[in-house]
C-alpha cells in the first residue's frame, strides 16, 4: 500500500518563459538553472487544456476546495491579453462543479494596461506586481536588456490597479537588497496602498551566498527589523507576508509563506511545455533541480506528487537538518527556504544560508511581540499620551492624536472599496481626488463613512449585503458634488430613502435604487420617474449647528449612524430638532476655552440618542458623540465633554496597546478617562466610583505603556476631593 501523499493546493503555470526585462537578481535566467532555453516561449491552449483538466482532477479526487492557481512567467503579460482569458476561461470551465478557483497573475507590470485589466476583471483574475521600493532602489536591479530604467512603467501599472481597478490589486512583491535604505524602500511601498507586501530575500545558496559585508553577519536581519519598528511604529498599515507569518508561526498558528515554518509544500509548477516541477527557487541552486521528469501529457498530479523531491520538502521537523532540529527557533524558521539550503556535496542538509540572519530576525520580532514596548507609535509623543491621561490634553495634543485618525479612516474607506464590485464608483473617487484631493480625504475620514468600511470589513469572506456594497456609489456621489464634477451615479435606497452621507437623504418612495446626477456642485435624484434636487420636499438634509466656534453636523439621518450600542432617534421634527441644537449651543457656551479648542480638533458629528440613554461614543465612527434628547444645557454639556474624553481614548488605543487586548480594561480606562473629565461636576457618590475603577487598573496587569498611562490616571485621581476612605493607594 503506498503511503499518502500531500496534494496539491498551489498551481504555478508558466504562461511564458521569456521576459521583457533583464533583472540580474532574477532566479530563471541569472542563475544556475537553464532549462527555460529549450521552453516554448508561450504556453499553447493544448497543453492549458491538459493542465486545467489535471487540476481539476486533482481537485476532485482530494476533495480540494480552492485551487490557488497563479500565472507566471518569465513575464506572463507577454502571453498577451487574449491567451490568458483563454487560459482563464479554459481553468474555470474544467473546475466548475469541483472546487472553488483563485486565479491570480505575477507581473513586472511594465506591459499593463487597461484593456489587460478589463479582461482580468472579466475573468476574474488578482494582480500582483513586483517592485523594489523606490527608483533607486528599483533601478538597482529592474532594468531594460539596454540599462534603461523600468521604474516609471512600474509605477504607472501599480497606480493603474490601485486607482481604477482596485478589487485585483493583490498586493507587491519586494526582493531585498541591503544597499538600499530600508525606510527609503518600505516609506515607498506604503505609500502605494498594496494591501499585502512581500519581501523576498534574495535567492542564494551556500555556494553562491548572497552578497553580505564582511563585518555583517546578520546584514539582511538588521535591514528587515529596521522595516519592521517601523511598520509596529505605524500600526501595521500594511499585511507584510513575512512578519505576520513569523508572529503567527511563534504563537502555533500556520505561516503564509514556504519560506518559513514547517508546514508542508503544497505547490507545483507546470512549465510552457507542460512539465511538472518543483518550486522555482529551486533553479537557483543547480541546473535542472526543480525537473521531475513528469508532464500533464502522461502523468496526474498525484503521481507527480509522489515524486521525492516533493517528498522532501513535506517531511516537516524530520526533514531538516540536525543543526535546525535542535534550534529552539525551528517551528517559526522552518529551515528557512528550502533552495537558500543547498551545498553541492550536502544537497539541502544544511541551515539557510540565512541562519544567521533568521535567528535574529525571528527572535527580535517574537521578544517584540512579547514585551509589546512603550514606544509611542506614530511618533506621538510621550507628553502627549500623559496629557491624555491626566485630562490635561490641550488642542495640540488631540491634533496629534485626530491625525493619524484620519490616515486610518482613509485607509478604511480605501479597503472597503476594493471588496465592492463597482469600479464605475472607485472611478467617480479617483476622479474627484485628482480634483480636490482634500476634499475627498476629508469626505473618506467622515465618522460615518468610516462605520461603514468598519462593516465592509467586518463582513470578511461573507458577500456583501446590497447595501453596504452600493453604497460606495453614494461616497462617489457626494466627492463628486463637493469637487464640482459632473457625473451619474446609481445609488441603492436602504429602509426606503436615497442616502447621501454628510448631506442627507431622499425619499425613494418603494424603489430599490435610484440614479444620481450631479452637475457644479449640485446633485438631483431621480424618483419615481422624477428629478428631485436639494430644494424638494422629499430631502431631508443634514442639519448643522455652529456655536461658539464649533461647526457640527447633527446627523438624524445617516444609516451608518447605528454604531453605539444604544437605539439611535430616527429623523427629528423640526421643532425637536431645533429644541435639541439650541440644547447643544447652550452646552457649548459652558464650556471652557480650552475644551471647546479640544473639540474644534476633532469632532464633527453629534447624533441624536433616545431622552433615556446617557450618551455614547464609537470606536467605529471617531469623531462623533451620540447624546440623549430632553436633557438640559447643564447635562448635555458634562456628557459632551465625557464622551469626548472616551473617543479621545478610544483613538489612543487604535494607536497604543494599553491592555493587552482586554476588553474588561478598556472599559475601565474608558470609565475612568469619562468620569476624571468631568470631576468637578460629580458627586460623591460618582467620585468613589472613579477612585474605584482607578484602584481596579492600577491592579491589573497590563503591559508597560498600560502601567504609565494609569500610573498618571491615579496621579491626576489624588488630585481630587475624593471622599473618605475612597482614595486609590
Amino acid at each position: 500500500m503506498r503511503p499518502p501523499i500531500v496534494p496539491f493546493r498551489q498551481f504555478v503555470l508558466k504562461v511564458a518563459s521569456r521576459c521583457d526585462l533583464a533583472c540580474d537578481h532574477c532566479y530563471v535566467y541569472e542563475h544556475a538553472d537553464a532549462s527555460w532555453r529549450g521552453r516554448p516561449m508561450v504556453m499553447s491552449d493544448e497543453t492549458a487544456v491538459r493542465a486545467a483538466d489535471r487540476i481539476a482532477q486533482h481537485a476532485a479526487e482530494h476533495r480540494i476546495q480552492t485551487a490557488y492557481v497563479v500565472f507566471h512567467g518569465g513575464e506572463p503579460l507577454l502571453a498577451g491579453i487574449e491567451r490568458l482569458r483563454r487560459f482563464a476561461r479554459t481553468l474555470r470551465r474544467a473546475v466548475e462543479g469541483v472546487c472553488e478557483l483563485d486565479l491570480r497573475i505575477h507581473t513586472n507590470g511594465v506591459l499593463l494596461s487597461r484593456a489587460f485589466c478589463d479582461m482580468f476583471a472579466d475573468e476574474g483574475v488578482k494582480v500582483g506586481v513586483s517592485v523594489d521600493g523606490d527608483r533607486t532602489a528599483n533601478d538597482l536591479h529592474r532594468l531594460y536588456a539596454n540599462g534603461r530604467s523600468s521604474y516609471d512603467q512600474v509605477i504607472r501599472a501599480i497606480s493603474l490597479l490601485r486607482d481604477h481597478y482596485p478589487r485585483l490589486y493583490a498586493g507587491l512583491l519586494c526582493t531585498i537588497d541591503i544597499r538600499n535604505d530600508p525606510i527609503a524602500v518600505y516609506e515607498a511601498l506604503v505609500a502605494l496602498d498594496p494591501p499585502r507586501v512581500d519581501f523576498l530575500l534574495p535567492h542564494a545558496t551556500w555556494d553562491n551566498p548572497p552578497l553580505r559585508p564582511a563585518d555583517r553577519e546578520t546584514a539582511y536581519a538588521d535591514w528587515l527589523i529596521t522595516v519592521h519598528d517601523r511598520w509596529r511604529a505605524d500600526c501595521r498599515p500594511v499585511p507584510v507576508r513575512m512578519f505576520d507569518s513569523i508572529i503567527l508561526t511563534a504563537s502555533g498558528g500556520d505561516s503564509q509563506t514556504e519560506s518559513l515554518g514547517l508546514r508542508p509544500s503544497d505547490l507545483v509548477v507546470i512549465e510552457t511545455d507542460g512539465s511538472y516541477e518543483q518550486a522555482d527557487s529551486l533553479k537557483t541552486s543547480f541546473d535542472g533541480a526543480p525537473a521531475t521528469g513528469y508532464d500533464v501529457f502522461r502523468h496526474s498530479l498525484s503521481e507527480a506528487a509522489r515524486h521525492p523531491g516533493f517528498g522532501a520538502r513535506q517531511g516537516g521537523l524530520d526533514s531538516l537538518s540536525e543543526e535546525c532540529r535542535r534550534c529552539p527557533l525551528v517551528t517559526s524558521c522552518g529551515g528557512g527556504l528550502y533552495a537558500h539550503r543547498y551545498r553541492t556535496g550536502s544537497g539541502f542538509a544544511n541551515p539557510s544560508v540565512y541562519c544567521a540572519d533568521l535567528f535574529r530576525l525571528i527572535s527580535h520580532l517574537v521578544a517584540f511581540e512579547r514585551q509589546r514596548p512603550a514606544a509611542p507609535v506614530h511618533r506621538l509623543p510621550a507628553a502627549t499620551v500623559d496629557a491624555l491621561a491626566s485630562g490635561r490634553a490641550t488642542s495640540d495634543d488631540v491634533a496629534r492624536l485626530h491625525a493619524p485618525q484620519l490616515s486610518r479612516a482613509r485607509l478604511a474607506a480605501r479597503r472597503a472599496a476594493t471588496v465592492v464590485a463597482d469600479e464605475e464608483s472607485w472611478s467617480v473617487l479617483v476622479d474627484a481626488e485628482q480634483a480636490d484631493r482634500a476634499v475627498v480625504d476629508d469626505l473618506l475620514s467622515h465618522p460615518y463613512v468610516r462605520a461603514w468600511a468598519a462593516r465592509c470589513a467586518a463582513a470578511g469572506p461573507a458577500p456583501l449585503t446590497s447595501a453596504d456594497a452600493g453604497h460606495l456609489a453614494a461616497v462617489a456621489a457626494v466627492a463628486a458634488v463637493r469637487t464640482g464634477l459632473a457625473v451619474k451615479v446609481t445609488v441603492p435606497a436602504f429602509q426606503g430613502f436615497v442616502h447621501l452621507p454628510a448631506l442627507g437623504r431622499m425619499r425613494a418612495a418603494g424603489d430599490d435604487r435610484a440614479d444620481v446626477e450631479v452637475h457644479d456642485g449640485s446633485f438631483a435624484v431621480r424618483v419615481d420617474g422624477r428629478w428631485h434636487s436639494g430644494d424638494s420636499s422629499l430631502w431631508e438634509p443634514v442639519r448643522l449647528v455652529e456655536s461658539s466656534g464649533l461647526r457640527l453636523l447633527l446627523d438624524d439621518v445617516d444609516p451608518y449612524r447605528d454604531c453605539y450600542g444604544l437605539p439611535v432617534e430616527d429623523r427629528l421634527t423640526s421643532e425637536a430638532a431645533a429644541e435639541w441644537g439650541g440644547a447643544v449651543c447652550a452646552a457649548l457656551a459652558l464650556l471652557t476655552d480650552e475644551q471647546r479648542a479640544a473639540m474644534r480638533e476633532s469632532l464633527r458629528v453629534l447624533t441624536p440618542l433616545a431622552p433615556s440613554a446617557t450618551g455614547a461614543t464609537s470606536r467605529a465612527a471617531y469623531g462623533t458623540v451620540a447624546l440623549p434628547l430632553g436633557a438640559g444645557p447643564e447635562t448635555t454639556a458634562r456628557l459632551l465633554v465625557e464622551h469626548f474624553h472616551r473617543s479621545q481614548l478610544g483613538a489612543l488605543l487604535d494607536l497604543l496597546d494599553l491592555t493587552g487586548g482586554d476588553a474588561g480594561h478598556e472599559r475601565l480606562l474608558s470609565d475612568a478617562c469619562g468620569l476624571l473629565s468631568v470631576a468637578g461636576l460629580l458627586g460623591e457618590e460618582e467620585l468613589a466610583r472613579l477612585a474605584t475603577t482607578i484602584a481596579r487598573i492600577t491592579d491589573s496587569t497590563l503591559p508597560a505603556v498600560g502601567r504609565r498611562f494609569a500610573a498618571k490616571l491615579a496621579e491626576a485621581v489624588t488630585r481630587l476631593p475624593l471622599p473618605a476612605g475612597s482614595r486609590p493607594e
